[in-house]
């Protein structure tokens, strides 16, 4: 079997740009909804999946879609049905197919969440953020706590698998506060959390603050501590992780979509921005769409790029060692031409940063403090 491509998992991302607010630690490709007319970039949308329909015709059944942003709850229920139904028509859905649609508290709130079931939603991510006021002014969210629960409850009622995302490691937080609200957010009883430690990219606004002297991130050392805190409370309340920032109660509650990326599996990117990558003719391509939405209108996207070999196995090594199960070292060989040195396994073994069974390797919870660090070692 081939080490990569649509036999480990074949999806499609639907970027949606616009949002209503945007927030100072975006460092995603998104703009201000204002009071625009989005019915062209819908309909770009959808002609850009007939297009790779032209371009994939031996491709399976869709495993996922998953409708991320920006802030996709702003598309009307017959609009998030266009798309669905496109991709119906053009790929068709494998029967257990994931259908997500990332979207924020207050969308809930006013949105026809049966109108979601009957576009064909079957899994929302709530981008709750945070559970405390303070910390959801600072991060310069929509919405307050309570209309964070709400929504949640809303959703609960509508849809069995629904995920949670907060954001910690905001500066000043300590190790208790991060417990406490993560012990609330885990007696919600949502099924899966998606839990992310704050980044500050440069191009942000807290990246400009953060230039200013303004902010002051958290230390590394500190936010390791917050991750081990996370790791520990979630094993508890048997929300173990399965990947490096996702924790889920059961098997069938894990993120599909996102088990595509992590497999080298083959996934199709359209909106602005949007990413994907192909497996045609034993060929890696890396596709990317035009960023801005009046471009993505009138050319989607710039033709596919091939990766190389070397490039391949680079991103499977960095992307398989993420979820918790791994992956098989024979996929990384046959791309790489060689395994990694069997010294350097040795050493990740001993320090217990990873695990190896014969071929196959993970990650320990050890390990995953120093993912990046592990994969370039790897890689010599």
């Amino acid at each position: 079997m081939a080490p990569i491509g649509p036999h480990y998992g074949f999806g499609l991302y639907v970027h949606w740009p616009y949002c209503s607010k945007i927030c100072p630690y975006c460092d995603f490709n998104v703009y201000a909804a204002k009071d625009r007319d989005t019915a062209p970039l819908v309909a770009a949308i959808r002609a850009d999946i007939e297009r790779h329909g032209d371009l994939l015709p031996d491709h399976p059944p869709l495993d996922s879609l998953f409708f991320g942003g920006g802030t996709p709850s702003l598309l009307t229920c017959a609009q998030i049905e266009d798309v669905v139904e496109t991709a119906l028509v053009v790929f068709g859905f494998k029967p257990d197919a994931e259908i997500t649609l990332e979207a924020n508290p207050n969308d809930i709130l006013r949105s026809d969440l049966p109108g979601w079931q009957v576009a064909g939603i079957n899994r929302v991510s709530i981008g709750v953020q945070s559970l405390n006021d303070d910390a959801l002014q600072f991060l310069g969210r929509d919405h307050d706590s309570v209309n964070a629960l709400t929504a949640l409850s809303m959703a609960q009622r509508h849809f069995d698998n629904h995920s949670i995302d907060l954001i910690y490691a905001r500066p000043g937080q300590s190790a208790a506060d991060w417990q406490q609200e993560l012990s609330t957010a885990l007696a919600l009883g949502a099924p899966h959390l998606s839990l992310y430690e704050l980044t500050i990219a440069e191009r942000t606004v807290f990246g400009m603050r953060a230039a200013r002297g303004e902010l002051v991130a958290m230390t590394d050392d500190a936010q390791a501590d917050l991750y081990e805190t996370t790791q520990e409370v979630c094993d508890a309340a048997g929300l173990p992780a399965y990947e490096i920032s996702n924790h889920a109660s059961a098997a069938r509650y894990q993120s599909v979509h996102n088990h595509i990326y992590w497999n080298s599996g083959d996934w199709i990117g359209v909106g602005p921005g949007a990413h994907g990558r192909l497996t045609i003719d034993g060929q890696r391509l890396a596709t990317e769409a035009a960023r801005r939405p009046v471009d993505y209108i009138s050319a989607p996207t710039a033709p596919p790029s091939t990766l190389s070999p070397a490039e391949t196995a680079l991103e499977l090594l960095a992307m398989g060692l993420r979820p918790a199960s791994g992956f098989d070292l024979r996929r990384y060989s046959s791309l790489a031409g060689a395994a990694p040195a069997p010294a350097t396994l040795r050493e990740f073994r001993e320090s217990g940063h990873l695990a190896q069974t014969q071929d196959h390797i993970a990650l320990t919870a050890q390990g995953r403090l120093l993912a990046d660090h592990i994969v370039m070692q790897l890689m010599v």
